[in-house]
């Protein structure tokens, strides 16, 4: 192939180029799309705060998990709890994972294991799993103890938190009383 059919490909080429440009800036000019003020399809959104709301000073405040806990489903909690299953073990002695056994939680001292490695967050922690505290930590772990290395998100809605803090009050020999 000499140069001059290689140069009438190319022309060929840059000429369909061109055409299809200026064919679309034609469109353009001739069909302008035409927006609306407002949308036809309205899509009511419920938004679900009531589990948390905003106090005065500007700080997030959620809803008290312990009225929740009256009418908590702890086989709902269990669902909820798979959620964990990459992290976190539920039987009595068992292993710990990236996160540490559960077992036992609700009211159990923060850093609770001895066999597991918690960072220094949670070393310094001071406390107990109450109710309370669970609630708090489920809802976002990088507030309730930052520097926390967990890397969940939180549950945002209150009887997810109360399903699945009924759940792991059922995982203990003895399971500490509701309030």
């Amino acid at each position: 192939m000499d140069s001059f059919e290689l140069n009438k490909i190319l022309c060929a080429i840059l000429l369909a180029l061109l055409i299809g440009m200026v064919s679309h800036k034609i469109a353009d000019w001739l069909i302008a799309p035409t927006w609306l003020a407002k949308d036809i399809y309205q899509i009511d959104v419920t938004e679900e705060n009531a589990s948390q709301s905003v106090s005065a000073t500007g700080e997030e405040v959620i809803e008290a998990v312990e009225p929740l806990l009256a009418k908590a489903s702890a086989e709902n909690g269990q669902n909820i709890a798979k959620k964990c299953l990459q992290c976190h073990t539920f039987e009595k002695g068992g292993a710990n994972k990236v996160g540490p056994n559960l077992w036992n939680i609700v009211g159990n001292k923060v850093a609770h294991s001895d066999s597991f490695a918690y960072s220094s967050a949670f070393k310094g922690h001071k406390g107990e799993w109450t109710y309370e505290n669970l609630s708090h930590y489920l809802y976002k772990p990088q507030k309730f103890i930052p520097g926390t290395k967990m890397a969940f998100a939180g549950l945002k809605k209150g009887q997810e938190r109360a399903d699945l803090i009924a759940y792991l009050r059922t995982l203990s020999d003895t399971p500490k009383p509701l309030p």
